[in-house]
């Protein structure tokens, strides 16, 4: 049975770059892209704030036919499979072998919206392509079709867990010889003006305190947030063994060493210091490391004022107070169900560049004692990093990763 589950290809894309170099280069420099969003469905009666991706740059690899059938989610989904597999060079490999995890669940509601009041009046004529949008599957029919993937394909849903998740699945896939290489896709979740209602009814979403500044909204582990800003975003991580890779002549980012999942119990949206401490620790023991082991930490780290302190509490906790900091969101946003596989992405690209990005608005942080990047970003060697993504309904995950050497 293989063992040491790599990463030896990515992509990804969001509000502050598209593809990998413009996006790593814009996490240094600690860019951001956040305001009043303006994407049709996105408001009504409403001005939320957060970072929207401009119009999507292919290339002539995707026809126009596809595009055009293709929504938002699928689109962010096409653009950055392209990029991982033409990294990792899949072309290479038996279709039969290439399985694909799509992380997210309910990712198409703007979309769905919007068939929805077009379609009010008149419902004898809505389009037949319906009954596909309507599920979380059709992503693995897009993808699937345009890569020729012929392997497994399914989706998995854990609210804003569901990026980390994924990579758990793709690995898993690997490990038990399923397939040889497994794509984990962190999907676009596409919200409409009723999910960002919603999310603001449950004080989940910011921010009063900051409507008038949107580069100030977004601030985690910050005392003065006041909720999570929605970032779009998507990102793809190609999974396989270290001898498929070392056959294939690929030079991984980083293994994975272990993960943990563990459960609050618990349906609301409150966060669990038993849970999240219990993911770490599963993490940890998993990998067969201590703590004094991981040389950074990439958090959760919304802007939600009680998911935030617990975060750090559980960090405290697990032994991980000294430990290099920052919070990809504060310059990205939310992505939701994208934000696990977006993350690990950002911390693999930090790991190779040896440099740790900024994390905006930090000024007045809950807890001045931890090892936190604040304005400028810093040279670092990541040898040994923890990611970290918590979901609504209790879901807490943590991954380990070691740099490849």
């Amino acid at each position: 049975m293989p063992r040491n589950p790599v990463v030896t290809g990515m992509g990804v894309i969001s509000a502050i770059g598209q593809g990998k170099a413009a996006f790593a280069k814009a996490l240094l420099a600690g860019e951001t892209a956040f305001g009043v969003m303006q994407r049709r469905g996105r408001q009504r009666e409403s001005a939320y704030l957060g970072a929207e991706i401009r119009e999507i740059g292919f290339s002539q690899e995707i026809t126009r036919q596809t595009l055009r059938a293709a929504s938002l989610s699928a689109q962010a989904a096409l653009f950055v499979l392209l990029e991982a597999w033409v990294e990792a060079r899949l072309y290479d490999v038996d279709p039969r072998r290439i399985g694909l995890i799509v992380g997210g669940s309910n990712i198409q509601q703007r979309e769905l919206t919007q068939v929805h009041e077009a379609y009010r009046d008149s419902p004898a004529f809505l389009r037949p392509t319906y009954a596909l949008s309507f599920m979380d599957s059709d992503l693995c029919g897009f993808c699937t079709a345009q890569f020729g993937i012929r392997g497994l394909a399914y989706t998995v849903g854990g609210a804003s867990a569901s990026g980390q998740l994924a990579i758990v699945q793709a690995a898993q896939a690997v490990l038990t010889n399923q397939v040889d290489v497994c794509i984990a896709v962190g999907a676009l979740m596409d919200l409409s003006h009723w999910e960002c209602r919603g999310l603001r009814a449950l004080g989940a979403m910011g921010s009063d305190r900051y409507a008038n500044e949107p580069a100030l909204a977004c601030r985690p582990f910050d005392r003065d947030h006041d909720g999570f800003i929605f970032g779009e975003s998507c990102g793809a991580v190609v999974v396989e063994s270290l001898e498929s890779s070392q056959c294939r002549g690929l030079e991984p980012y980083a293994a994975l060493r272990g993960w943990g999942i563990a459960m609050d119990g618990n349906r609301n949206p409150d966060p669990s210091l038993e849970g999240e401490t219990q993911a770490i620790q599963n993490a940890l023991d998993a990998s067969g490391w201590t703590s004094a082991r991981i040389d950074y930490v990439n958090p959760h780290g919304t802007g939600s004022i009680v998911g935030d302190e617990t975060e750090l509490k559980a960090l405290q906790a697990c032994g991980l107070a000294g430990v290099f900091l920052n919070a990809t969101k504060s310059l990205i946003g939310h992505g939701l169900s994208a934000a696990g596989t977006v993350e690990v992405i950002a911390t693999l690209l930090q790991m190779r560049a040896g440099r740790l990005h900024p994390t905006r608005n930090l000024e007045n942080p809950i807890d001045p004692a931890l090892n936190w990047v604040k304005e400028k970003s810093i040279e670092h060697q990541i040898d040994n990093a923890l990611t970290l993504s918590m979901g609504f309904g209790g879901i807490n995950t943590a991954l380990c990763w070691q740099r490849h050497h």
